[in-house]
């Protein structure tokens, strides 16, 4: 099969869902022949992977276009924009930003290869060379995101991610596994599974297949070490789960459970499906039946209706129960949303006000925590290395998202080795660690 001799360059925005569909179309281009590059200024095509979730991540990707093409990049040709932006503003797009050469909606992201060689008028036609199972993985070798389902089908009154990814769709089992095979082979040893919502997973084939068959499947990997759980709905966490994550070595004790909120009310016109009392139950057994379990989620302040006794119910919550790790976000008011309508908006200003002090509630929780790990040892993975200081974590920290373990390493440590690290210091979020 002939190639175009063009160098292909990507830019990734958003979540680690939108890296995995990046990370296919790259595999694919790459199989089809082509030079894929990460120096942009060396591109003769930039493909951007866009976020369209709220708007602070439509403005990042509209000025990643715009710098893209302003940068003065004498090897560029096309810009090709994939991803969510195109799922609700593609003809908005196309007539606002002409700088563009070509908005690629989610469901032809397959068509990658077929859409290069158009963009040059060449009609080589290569689709059923795709391959949805390929991945270049753009993490460190040693971790990749496994994307075990797509859309979702909750609705939150907030939340267009329905409205651009369609209703939730879980990939088959075997394929999974299949997938998960080639990149543990590739070098990974850690995988990351995420999906809107992962504790759905499987509520689509009505054979009895969910989350735990999967774990348990993937588990049988030799080479794997750790499996880790990202976006867990708490009404959704079943007592399996629970005892899964308790007893298999490989799952790491952690879970991302996002709340979103703790008063009922809130709760309510998010239109998730929890109360505080169910979610203060859960949030206690867990620690209960996982004592040493770390918890992650987020909170989003300012929605419409949140008063002053709501809020403070909310800062009241994040102070008693301390949970590892916490984001806060402002809630964006986003058009086609139930919440946009909404009546009792609150104010950017108020938003950012209970941002600032909501934040630091958490720090000082932060805090607390890190000075009761000192003098702990933990197995850690190093995930880079530079002048000699390895950035490391355990199996309690997310990378990228959560805090990281520093430490001192000589030439005879490489990325993706593990290390047995005993905390000695802080220094705010991070830690700094001794190798033993």
């Amino acid at each position: 099969m002939r190639t175009i001799d063009k160098k292909i360059g990507f830019i990734s925005l958003g979540c680690d869902k939108n890296r995995v569909d990046l990370e296919k179309m790259i595999a694919n281009i790459r199989q089809a022949g082509f030079d894929v590059t990460s120096d942009i200024s060396q591109a003769n095509v930039v493909i951007i992977n866009s976020c369209s979730f709220i708007e602070p991540a439509r403005v990042e990707t509209i000025n990643a276009i715009l710098n893209t093409s302003h940068a003065g990049i004498k090897a560029l040709e096309k810009i090709i924009v994939t991803g969510c932006i195109n799922e609700m503003h593609y003809t908005d797009l196309q007539e606002a930003l002409p700088e563009v050469s070509k908005f690629v909606r989610v469901k032809d992201n397959d068509n990658i290869v077929n859409i290069i060689y158009e963009l040059y008028n060449d009609k080589a036609e290569v689709t059923n060379r795709y391959n949805p199972l390929l991945r270049s993985i753009t993490t460190p070798s040693h971790y990749a995101y496994l994307k075990i389902a797509d859309g979702c089908d909750n609705f939150c009154s907030y939340c267009k991610i329905p409205y651009i990814r369609g209703r939730y769709a879980s990939v088959k089992l075997d394929d999974i596994v299949q997938e998960a095979r080639a990149l543990v082979a590739m070098g990974a040893k850690e995988l990351i599974l995420v999906a809107q919502d992962v504790t759905n997973y499987g509520v689509d084939f009505k054979d009895g297949t969910n989350i735990v068959t999967l774990i348990r499947a993937l588990s049988n990997i030799e080479g794997l070490n750790w499996i880790r759980l990202l976006y867990c709905y708490p009404e959704r966490i079943t007592e399996e789960l629970i005892q899964e994550i308790k007893n298999n070595p490989k799952v790491c004790k952690y879970l991302d459970i996002p709340l979103q909120h703790i008063n009922n009310d809130i709760l309510q016109s998010m239109n998730r499906h929890n109360s505080k009392e169910k979610i203060v139950a859960l949030i206690e057994h867990l620690r209960s039946e996982i004592p040493d379990i770390a918890l992650r989620t987020t909170f989003i302040v300012g929605l419409p209706g949140e008063d002053v006794a709501k809020f403070r119910e909310l800062k009241q919550f994040v102070q008693d129960y301390k949970l590892t790790y916490v984001g806060f976000f402002a809630y964006s008011r986003e058009e086609g949303t139930r919440a946009y309508n909404f009546n009792n908006q609150v104010s950017e200003a108020v938003k950012t006000k209970r941002l600032k002090e909501i934040s630091e509630i958490q720090f000082a929780n932060v805090i607390e925590y890190n000075k009761s790990q000192i003098g702990k040892v933990y197995s850690v993975v190093v995930d880079e290395i530079i002048d000699g200081v390895a950035t490391t974590r355990s199996k309690y920290q997310n990378p990228e998202s959560d805090n990281v373990i520093l430490v001192d390493v000589d030439d005879s440590v490489q990325i993706g080795d593990y290390l047995d690290v005993k905390i000695v210091d802080y220094i705010d979020y991070d830690f700094k660690g001794e190798r033993l």
